[in-house]
């Protein structure tokens, strides 16, 4: 059964609101911090921060690496998978690929509520917009799946 395009992208529309609640998730939490700011910085000492800005850095360049991971595996046992509609196996995917990247997020809102200034919270949160962007539904991948159904 061939789906057409217009079937492929209504099937998408699910994933694409998940992936756009995830960035206005990034937007809500970018929005506190500017409001709260003096009530949710503790500001620590510079040289406390700057390790564990470096420390989070790493680690979120090594999330990217570990997204492509999860996605190449993840999208290999939706193809093998045959319980679920390939719909609802590609939304999973994309629910953890977001769930992910929203950690990026989060790392910027830590080192804020640390002291640290509105560029790390900012670089954070467009890494995470990044990681948003590089890994977000593709009808490619959905029409992957499909065929493996066939």
């Amino acid at each position: 059964m061939e789906l057409s395009e217009q079937q492929e992208q209504a099937d998408l529309l699910l994933a694409g609101v998940v992936r756009g609640g995830s960035l206005l998730f990034l937007g809500v939490l970018i929005t506190l911090c500017h409001v709260y700011a003096d009530a949710i910085q503790i500001h620590w000492a510079e040289q406390d921060r700057v390790i564990i800005r470096t420390v989070l850095y790493s680690v979120a360049m090594l999330t990217f690496l570990v997204m492509k991971f999860i996605r190449h595996v993840s999208l290999q046992l939706n193809m093998k998978s045959s319980d679920k509609s390939a719909k609802s196996r590609y939304l999973k995917t994309i629910i953890v690929s977001m769930a992910i990247a929203e950690t990026i997020g989060l790392y910027g809102v830590v080192m804020f509520s640390l002291g640290d200034g509105f560029n790390t919270l900012y670089i954070f949160s467009v890494l995470a917009g990044l990681a948003m962007f590089l890994y977000r539904p593709k009808v490619e991948e959905y029409r992957m799946i499909l065929e493996s159904m066939r």
